[in-house]
């Protein structure tokens, strides 16, 4: 109990700590969720720099105020007058950075497959804009052919700079082929939430995880040991 207070210590401490004078006032929802193409997303977002935040979502985070406090690093880098900020539009793991991004005065947008809005999940509070993408599945590569599926090919495309706070097997595909695309991503690692692993586990009837790292870590890893030159 001890560790979850001071938990919800930090991350009052932090939101404190990003809003300053003028910030935004308390998210209401998002201004608009339509279905778009890349061409469209890509006309919204203009010449503007799109700053993308991918890690875990329904998965959660161990230590949450340490994501926050990293995307909070990255985020104090930007100017919000030319850059946007994209995650995937719901408000659970990772994004949770819309929130500290609004405080901080940037303008917010997600991208989401369409399935999202066929289960009727809820939509981050503070996401100014939201785009859906006909998708029949949640993002990452098909099995089959091997190819990025519509909503993480439109995320990769239209990134300027994809930074990945840990991470499971969509936001890894995403990176690699943000990466083979020749754009910059930045990794940190981070543990899933290990209660949520646990018990999703043991739902599925499998084994404990042997590492909360996620998927995203050992790819990371692997590309940039095999890295032999920056691009």
């Amino acid at each position: 109990m001890l560790r979850g207070t001071l938990r919800n210590l930090a991350l009052w401490m932090l939101a404190a700590a990003v809003a300053a004078p003028g910030a935004a006032l308390a998210c209401t929802g998002p201004v608009e969720a339509v279905e778009a193409d890349v061409a469209a997303i890509q006309s919204f977002v203009g010449g503007r720099r799109l700053l993308t935040f991918t890690g875990y979502s329904g998965a959660g985070y161990e230590q949450p105020e340490v994501m926050l406090e990293h995307a909070t690093m990255f985020l104090r880098s930007e100017d919000p007058a030319h850059t946007l900020v994209n995650i995937g539009a719901t408000a659970e793991g990772i994004g949770a950075v819309y929130e500290v991004a609004k405080r901080m005065g940037f303008t917010t947008m997600g991208i989401v497959s369409t399935r999202a809005r066929e289960d009727d999940v809820a939509l981050s509070r503070c996401a100014d804009r939201v785009f859906f993408v006909r998708d029949a599945t949640w993002g990452g590569f098909d099995a089959e052919s091997g190819r990025l599926s519509p909503t993480s090919q439109a995320m990769v495309q239209v990134s300027s700079l994809m930074v990945g706070i840990g991470g499971g097997d969509v936001a890894r595909d995403e990176m690699l082929a943000a990466k083979e695309l020749g754009k910059p991503v930045l990794f940190m690692p981070a543990d899933m939430n290990h209660a949520v692993a646990l018990a999703r586990a043991a739902r599925r009837g499998e084994p404990p995880p042997q590492s909360f790292k996620g998927a995203a870590h050992g790819a990371m890893a692997t590309a940039r040991r095999g890295a032999t030159s920056p691009r």
